[in-house]
């Protein structure tokens, strides 16, 4: 697995010193999809270059399999790395090079012999569905082909693990969809763990296990991914993961206020319907964000109750029976 303790990294300019990031502490499990999400400027990509030293610490430790990368030597950091793949949002294609040697460029660095580094790379392209384009170009292929050339170089060596940094930005909706498919393919049936760097909650969504939130280069939240989309803890989670929610429920005047939690165990139950048969009572929505994550709804319904005690303590206590992930909003 990969550690990070107590990581900082800080930046010197002629401006003075920027602190990047301050006492990042995480764990990615073995065979995991981990994200990490913030804002332009939280320090995200800082982090994830700090994991294979494409940027190096100012503080703290990265462990990769228990091995300390800042105490290997630079011999040792470089057969490391050959174990942590990196992919980017700007694809960094040699354009000079066919799709089939752009592939086979990293197992040339390695001293892989040409005809075995070829088939390799003739697996991998079948693998990310580009076999018959080897003889392309870059310049020829569209965004989400790039993409895909960059993760098949990315897996050439075999690693254990994959790096995104923010890997689908700059493609459309369409594509972002086919490479994140891609992305949980690899995991699965090859086994490699990936962390993915993103900005966009749908990524997160999509085929992330676990979340990590920064803001302002600190972790203000980490955990499960439908534990932190259902229940968001700190603001800025609440901020990328509720966006607007505050003023659309300020806007309505009048009633009292519930936000209904939906963590995936209600996904089938028609838990609104059953409430107002029940209880007997008129509940409107004031906002609602839902998602389907393997299957499973998560997200929130925002409902204003009566104003009148007995109706809303009835609802209350119905709520505490049945749907107990709620909580009263001001």
């Amino acid at each position: 697995m990969i550690e990070i303790r107590n990581l900082g990294k800080t930046f010197q300019t002629a401006n003075g010193d920027i602190v990047a990031l301050q006492d990042i502490n995480l764990t990615i499990r073995d065979g995991e999809i981990f994200g990490i999400i913030g804002l332009s400027g939280a320090g995200k990509s800082t982090l994830v270059r700090c994991i294979n030293l494409l940027e190096r610490p100012t503080t703290g430790e990265v462990l990769v399999d228990g091995k300390n990368l800042l105490a290997l030597s630079q011999k040792e950091l470089l057969k490391t790395r050959q174990n942590i793949g990196m992919i980017f949002q700007g694809f960094n294609l040699l354009e000079q090079r066919s799709v089939l040697r752009n592939v086979c460029f990293p197992l040339e660095i390695a001293g892989v012999p040409k005809e075995q580094a070829r088939k390799r790379a003739v697996e991998l392209l079948e693998l990310v569905g580009l076999a018959d384009r080897q003889k392309a170009y870059p310049a020829q292929l569209s965004g989400g082909q790039k993409q895909r050339v960059a993760i098949a170089r990315a897996l050439a060596t075999k690693p254990r693990y994959l790096l995104c940094d923010e890997a689908t930005s700059a493609l459309d909706p369409n594509t972002t969809q086919s490479i994140l498919a891609l992305l949980r393919e690899i995991n699965e049936t090859l086994g490699v763990t990936i962390v993915v760097i993103t900005h966009e909650m749908r990524v997160i969504d999509q085929i992330c296990d676990r979340v990590a939130v920064i803001d302002q280069s600190r972790i203000a939240e980490e955990g499960p991914v439908s534990r932190v989309f259902t229940s968001p803890q700190s603001k800025i989670a609440r901020e990328l993961i509720l966006p607007g929610s505050k003023s659309s429920v300020g806007e309505v005047s009048g009633g009292r206020k519930v936000r209904l939690m939906f963590n995936g165990e209600h996904s089938a139950e028609p838990v609104i319907a059953n409430m107002i048969l029940e209880c007997q009572v008129h509940a409107s929505i004031l906002a609602a964000d839902t998602r389907d994550i393997d299957g499973a709804i998560y997200g929130y319904t925002v409902l204003a109750l009566p104003d009148d005690p007995r109706q809303y303590d009835r609802v209350i206590a119905w709520l505490d029976q049945h749907h107990n992930t709620y909580r009263v909003e001001e």
